[in-house]
Order: structure tokens, then C-alpha cells, then sequence
């Protein structure tokens, strides 16, 4: 009998946020956590990024197998670079 794990995978839009607890087989990966959630039923439009994904805050890829209590994170694209931002927020002050 495989062991079962408990995890969390979470999604966030500006809008709608939605964290799905499931227990999993030992062994699961990332991208099998993200299949298993049904996330993509509630977020239609979710575009996964398999290089952004983390577990509690730490970049993880899509190959990482799944631990008992990992939180995985799938993250939206920036809309703006936030350095390019500062610049800007910079510039504006500065000619004030």
C-alpha cells in the first residue's frame, strides 16, 4: 500500500483566491499536485509556469516530489517588472 501524503496546493488572482487540502500518493510531483487539486476547474484561464512554483515561499520545480505539510504555490507573471517601477516612482519624486 503507497503512503499517503497531506498537502496543500493554493491559487490567487487579484479577484478569487482558493487553497485545495488533499492527501496525495508518496512520490508525487509538483505538476501531479497541480493536476490532482482541480484548481484548473475553478481557474480556467491559469497558465502554470513550471518555473514558478514554490513551497511556502521557496522556488521548487516541477519535478519536486511533494512532502507531509508542503503548501505548493503556483505563481502569476508580474504584470511589471517591480524594479522598473521604482525607477519610475524615483523619477516622478525627483522632478517634483
Amino acid at each position: 500500500m503507497t503512503e499517503a501524503v497531506a498537502i496543500e496546493v493554493v491559487y490567487a488572482t487579484r479577484a478569487k483566491q482558493k487553497l485545495v487540502a488533499l492527501e496525495v500518493p508518496a512520490g508525487t510531483s509538483a505538476t501531479e499536485a497541480i493536476e490532482r487539486s482541480g484548481l484548473k476547474k475553478d481557474f480556467p484561464a491559469m497558465a502554470v509556469d513550471e518555473n514558478a512554483l514554490g513551497v511556502f515561499g521557496r522556488k521548487v520545480g516541477a519535478d519536486y516530489l511533494m512532502q507531509p505539510g508542503d503548501r505548493l504555490e503556483i505563481y502569476r507573471p508580474l504584470k511589471a517588472d517591480p524594479k522598473e517601477i521604482r525607477r519610475q516612482r524615483a523619477k516622478k519624486q525627483g522632478s517634483s
